[in-house]
């Protein structure tokens, strides 16, 4: 750990041979000279022809024009909530799925709001020439993983924004291609973390803004859920596209729910970054063992090949010094949990359930009479000025509404958004740096700076200052 940050792949090319592996190739078969490569990206500097996107401002839109691409699990439910904010804030003019069957529940309802989008579907290739369509200020982006860096980078190009759910890229390059896209073409890309915009998550914030807790030291981060039996279910995920990553690829897969807030907790890119991590797995055995139970005529019956560890624990070292330590389970038993602990000189907070302790106030969790307290005063403000739509419109309790609600707001005012490309890239790099770091035996691997420096600077979240 004394070793300069610039070394971490040579130490992990010494732990590659130690383990014995090919010290010029990863357990995946990516080479070591291409990984350095990508990771020193940052360090070469913004190229001359692109700017930063920090605190991009765009001219007001007074009514944003959506396309909406995919309309699967999350996408449907993101079509509403864009409704729901027609026709004063937004309207939806194009709509695209592969799958002709998943068009016509959307559509039906957007109908019956009073809008009638351009649909596009069947042709694998139909949402290149939504996304060229000049009725369209922002692409909402809402498919398979793999393809959600080809997609947004292609939107960004034809001078789009784009939102795009979780997480916005799987892979390192990516990260830059969506980086390097948004900043060549001054447009805002924003990772749909809907989490970031929770009661509980807000106002934890709102306290470590008012200094609540003091310095702050580490937090924990998850996704924890049980996903096992709808991962062996092809109407759950198109084509069972989320469980083949897990006959390919180990690490943490889906870390931003947990790790958005306590980034924003810490000022990730605003004053603290990522520094390093280091990353490891547990044996592989929920997947294989349920694989027994499932329809012989299932294509994942009886198998024994699934690489990801039932439990991934990958701990994050900051700039400053903060520890962050985020874990990866969809396959156990263990009942829902995202953590959402924060520790400070001062207090700590934990999350499933909500719980709060103060330096002052004894060595106990408050009782309830006390953390209420706490939460009249430090709730977000945003949470009441948007009551009625929640109750109305909810989404995981009513964080997808407000989400929604501040993406087309900061458009509608050309105010920039709460969360930009590089928030977008920071958090997803963590997929295939946990993956790097797990395949070699747990070694120390460095993060990209995707600021290029200007993560030094602090600077406060949009959503305290423009609401």
């Amino acid at each position: 750990m004394n070793h300069p940050r610039r070394n971490f792949i040579k130490i992990s090319s010494a732990a590659a041979a130690w383990l014995g592996l090919a010290p010029s190739a990863t357990a995946s078969g990516v080479s070591m000279s291409e990984i350095e490569e990508i990771l020193n990206e940052g360090s070469k500097g913004r190229p001359m022809d692109q700017a930063s996107v920090i605190n991009l401002k765009k001219n007001p839109i007074s009514q944003v024009k959506v396309a909406m691409l995919g309309l699967g699990n999350r996408g449907t439910g993101q079509a509403q909530l864009v409704n729901a904010l027609f026709p004063d804030k937004a309207r939806i003019t194009a709509i695209c799925d592969v799958r002709k069957e998943r068009i016509a529940p959307t559509l039906d309802k957007l109908k019956e709001a009073g809008q009638n989008p351009v649909v596009y579907t069947e042709d694998k290739n139909a949402w290149m020439e939504m996304c060229r369509r000049d009725d369209v200020d922002l692409v909402i982006i809402c498919s398979p993983w793999d393809e959600h860096v080809p997609m947004a980078v292609y939107a960004m190009q034809q001078g789009k924004h784009v939102a795009v759910e979780v997480p916005p890229s799987m892979t390192l390059q990516g990260c830059w291609d969506l980086v390097n896209t948004a900043e060549q073409n001054q447009v805002n890309c924003m990772m749909l973390e809907n989490v970031c915009y929770g009661d509980e998550e807000l106002w934890v914030l709102n306290m470590v803004q008012n200094e609540v807790f003091g310095t702050l030291t580490y937090g924990e981060a998850a996704y924890i859920q049980n996903l096992r039996e709808g991962l062996f279910q092809d109407e759950h995920y198109y084509n069972d596209w989320r469980i083949r990553y897990h006959l390919k690829q180990d690490g943490n897969l889906y870390p931003t729910h947990g790790l958005g807030p306590v980034a924003q907790y810490m000022g990730i890119n605003r004053g603290d970054k990522f520094d390093h991590l280091v990353s490891m797995s547990s044996l592989q055995a929920s997947l294989s063992e349920h694989s027994k139970t499932v329809e012989s005529g299932n294509e994942f019956h009886d198998r024994s090949d699934f690489i990801h560890g039932d439990m991934n624990n990958t701990l994050v070292k900051t700039a400053l010094g903060r520890t962050i330590l985020i874990q990866h389970d969809v396959v156990t038993p263990r009942p829902y949990s995202r953590i959402n602990a924060i520790a400070g000189t001062k207090g700590y907070h934990e999350g499933y359930p909500s719980r709060l302790a103060i330096v002052d106030k004894g060595h106990e969790w408050l009782d309830d009479a006390a953390v209420k307290e706490y939460q009249e005063k430090y709730r977000h403000p945003i949470w009441d000025k948007l009551k009625d739509g929640i109750a109305k419109h909810g989404g995981h309790g009513g964080m997808d509404f407000i989400q929604m609600y501040r993406l087309i707001d900061c458009l509608n005012n050309g105010w920039p958004l709460d969360m930009d490309v590089y928030d977008a890239a920071a958090w997803s790099c963590i997929v295939e740096l946990s993956k790097i770091s797990t395949e070699l035996g747990s070694v120390p691997v460095k993060c990209p700076d995707f600021t290029r420096g200007a993560w030094e600077e602090k600077r406060h979240l949009g959503i305290f200052e423009n609401i």
